[in-house]
């Protein structure tokens, strides 16, 4: 495996269609490569050497997250993780609420297990803090494979404490839940409890911090930002609730 700052000599990078796009992400676009790896590509242009260190630190220490083949510029050749997203098996009745949410609780904990490595350097500067975190662990991130769970997505990685990653995923399940509109909101609150529950850390230091991030994310939708708050509020009564019994 070459290493990230040699010139890549898969075709997929070479050409100026990779192949086949798969889907696309606020920031990247996934390309599949052969039946086997995709090519993820950052429309911003970044440099994806400290997400190919991430990487490589995360599958040392054992965490299920997916095999970096090739790493150049702006693009990343990864292990295509066939099967469907937690959401897609929640959507579909495979999967129960209260599994799911221990599920995600559980690779909370495993990652957050795993110290920082040295020398990263995310984009968007570091944040303080001894451990990984994910800042975008939800059903969408997480593929259930032949091989167990494997999470994906890991552009707002950072090094920080392992609060700030529950109150994120905590605000991105009660955001379903206080949306008025939503069809799913009695799905996500359950969902949220669970993971409330079986989580380990509590997000109340670290919840006005993710909301303020949360809310200043220039990638929310118009109506996104306002369920913030409501679902800061939701998440301090649930936490509470969960305290008493």
């Amino acid at each position: 495996m070459p290493p990230a700052d040699v010139a890549p000599t898969d075709p997929a990078r070479a050409a100026d269609v990779p192949g086949r796009l798969l889907t696309s992400g606020a920031s990247a676009d996934i390309y599949a490569v052969d039946d086997d790896r995709v090519l993820r590509r950052y429309r911003d242009g970044r440099d994806v050497t400290p997400e190919r260190l991430l990487l490589d630190h995360l599958a040392a220490h054992g965490f299920p997250a997916p095999r970096v083949d090739d790493a150049s510029g702006a693009d990343l050749v990864m292990e295509w993780l066939h099967g469907p997203t937690m959401l897609q098996a929640l959507g579909a009745g495979e999967m129960s609420l209260h599994d799911a949410g221990e599920l995600l609780a559980d690779l909370h904990r495993q990652l957050h297990a795993i110290p920082a490595p040295e020398g990263w350097r995310p984009v968007g500067g570091a944040a303080p803090g001894p451990t990984v975190v994910h800042l975008d662990l939800h059903p969408g991130t997480v593929v259930l494979t032949e091989r167990g769970p494997y999470v994906v997505d890991w552009s707002h990685a950072r090094p920080a404490t392992p609060d700030i990653d529950v109150a994120v995923t905590a605000l991105l399940i009660a955001e379903v839940v206080v949306d008025a509109g939503g069809d799913y909101s009695q799905a996500a609150r359950a969902l949220l409890a669970s993971f409330l529950h079986a989580s380990d850390t509590s997000p109340l230091a670290a919840l006005d911090e993710a909301a303020a991030m949360r809310a200043a994310d220039p990638a929310l939708v118009p109506g996104e930002r306002e369920l913030v708050q409501d679902a800061a509020v939701l998440i301090r009564t649930l936490v509470e609730l969960t305290a008493r019994d």
